[in-house]
């Protein structure tokens, strides 16, 4: 590979790696070229991006401030996945891709700025979306609220029940 190529591709991991703070490191041996053609499809189709790297040109391109377990494991075929938006989503893909077809290993990771490893890659990959929990967030603000609008209408609801009651007799 020439010069000029390996500083195009360190000055595009850079940018990539300043724009996005949410990606995964991740193992790809054993994976066959129409595997790694379907896993970068689902990544394109999500709005996630799957690149494989060479580790001397990756660390080239990762912050000095990124932490050491990080550089670490760039180790082996690694490959990044980004994700701009959902990381949860895409942790979620990743391993339903790896459970389906047994060949994706998850080394590393930053999650919102943090180093992640990879036990607590499964955590992540097994948390709600963000929809849910903000759904789950939503209805947990309103349950005082129904609460005490159900302690407002009883009485008046009792008083309809005894009327009805008080016709019915008469």
């Amino acid at each position: 590979m020439k010069r000029e190529d390996k500083e195009k591709q360190v000055k595009e991991l850079n940018e990539a790696f300043n724009s996005c703070e949410n990606y995964y490191l991740v193992d790809f041996l054993n994976m066959s070229a129409t595997k790694a053609v379907e896993l970068r499809k689902l990544c394109r189709e999500n709005n996630y991006t799957f690149r494989v790297v060479k580790n001397r040109l990756a660390m080239r391109a990762l912050k000095d401030d990124s932490p050491e377990n990080l550089r670490e494991s760039f180790q082996g075929l690694t490959a990044i996945a980004f994700a701009p938006q959902d990381p949860i989503g895409l942790a979620r893909l990743i391993k339903d891709f790896s459970v389906r077809h047994k060949v994706l290993n998850v080394k590393a990771g930053i999650l919102e700025g943090q180093f992640l490893s990879a036990d607590r890659f499964k955590e992540v990959a097994n948390l709600a979306s963000r929809e849910d929990l903000l759904a789950r967030f939503g209805s947990m603000m309103a349950a005082p609220l129904m609460r005490l609008l159900r302690t407002w209408h009883a009485p008046l609801s009792g008083l309809g029940t005894l009327l009805s009651q008080l016709k019915t007799k008469k």
